[in-house]
């Protein structure tokens, strides 16, 4: 299930962007030491963390940030630092000018000023409020299910539907907005948000050529255009970028190497609980199938420490084919040639290379593959 975190209202061009310099003023209650707040977000994929005092409630951060920012204030009510489970929160934007936070007593109560982006995101997020419930249900549903229910096939083929169906609804209410906002930062957010779950890069690109020039040249609208060109490398109809990756043992395989054969590319990991529960489909397409011409290439996204759990996997499940990774979980690098920002996934090549499908799973595999060996 995949949460966003959402931006901005900005109608001019990236010149305006460089340096912007940002105030944030705060006053939460009579809050003195040992309270603290903190303040974080990304620069260059980097994880900047800055801290306040806060004195009689009141406390500033300054700053400075290339283009708008998603940021999130914590306030450590008892001055022991920043903890996972944090209740204290608050998600805002960070832009050029003075945000003010004023709240009688917690950040996560808080009311936000002086930013049209801030605003902006505050109305989305009350249109999104009843989807947001929905999730919310969806979760309390999951974590109030039993072991024996969380092993179930069947319950959790209807938990994946509903949130497939919660992210159908989003989805919809994210494109009106991007389409009624064509000069709002925020709306490239989104979008970069949906490239994330999406593998349709022709209506990613469509709906990125709606956005204004302003907000397409800004560092992430670059980023983005970038992203969705790698996407479209990877769209059916095209050769299937090679790349070579080892196996268990070491040694190196190579995706070319597989031409003259029908090849699912499958992109899983052992931790992945879709990935498993989707292995059974795979592994019978796979007996079905493997004297006509058909065989399966496994790349995991297990991390560096997950080699164990990556064999102990593949042996559990009965995955007899051909496996590689390079064990930098999201940070593969076949991960990400083809933009896999979720797992499973898999691409059917045919014996050129050529990819015919995408995202097959369960029956929708067993008929793709009939559709093209049964007659061979």
């Amino acid at each position: 299930m995949k949460k966003t975190f959402l931006t901005l209202l900005c109608t001019l061009p990236i010149a305006v962007f460089a340096q912007q310099n940002y105030t944030v003023a705060g006053k939460v209650g009579q809050l003195n030491a040992p309270a603290k707040v903190y303040l974080l977000h990304q620069d260059n994929n980097k994880i900047v963390i800055d801290s306040a005092k806060i004195v009689n409630g009141s406390f500033t951060f300054k700053g400075t940030i290339e283009e708008p920012t998603a940021a999130r204030f914590v306030l450590d009510h008892a001055g022991t630092g920043i903890k996972k489970q944090q209740k204290d929160q608050l998600n805002i934007y960070l832009e050029a000018g003075i945000i003010t936070i004023q709240s009688k007593d917690s950040v996560v109560n808080a009311s936000i000023g002086g930013s049209k982006i801030n605003a902006l995101n505050l109305q989305l997020q009350k249109t999104l409020e009843p989807i947001t419930r929905k999730e919310k249900v969806l979760y309390a549903d999951y974590l109030a299910a039993t072991s024996e229910q969380r092993q179930s096939k069947e319950f959790m083929a209807g938990i994946e539907q509903r949130d497939e169906a919660i992210e159908v609804e989003k989805s919809q209410v994210l494109k009106a907005f991007i389409k009624a906002n064509p000069a709002s930062f925020l709306s490239l957010d989104i979008l970069k948000s949906i490239a994330n779950t999406s593998t349709d890069a022709s209506q990613l690109e469509s709906t990125f050529n709606t956005l204004t020039p302003g907000i397409k040249n800004t560092k992430s609208g670059k980023e983005l255009a970038v992203a969705i060109g790698r996407m479209k490398a990877t769209a059916i109809g095209s050769i299937a970028p090679d790349f070579t990756m080892n196996d268990p043992e070491g040694k190196s395989i190579t995706l070319s190497g597989f031409r003259g054969k029908y090849l699912l590319l499958d992109f899983w990991a052992s931790w992945c609980g879709p990935c498993r529960r989707e292995n059974p489909n795979v592994v019978a397409a796979f007996n079905h199938f493997k004297d006509k011409n058909f065989t399966i290439l496994g790349v995991s996204l297990d991390n560096e420490n997950g080699k164990e759990a990556w064999l102990a996997a593949i042996k559990k499940d009965g995955l007899v084919w051909n496996h590689v990774s390079d064990l930098k979980y999201w940070n593969s690098a076949a991960a990400q040639l083809y933009q896999v920002h979720s797992i499973p996934q898999n691409f059917l090549l045919d014996p050129t290379g050529k990819i015919v499908a995408k995202n097959l799973r369960g029956e929708d595999l067993e008929k793709k593959l009939s559709e093209l060996l049964d007659h061979k």
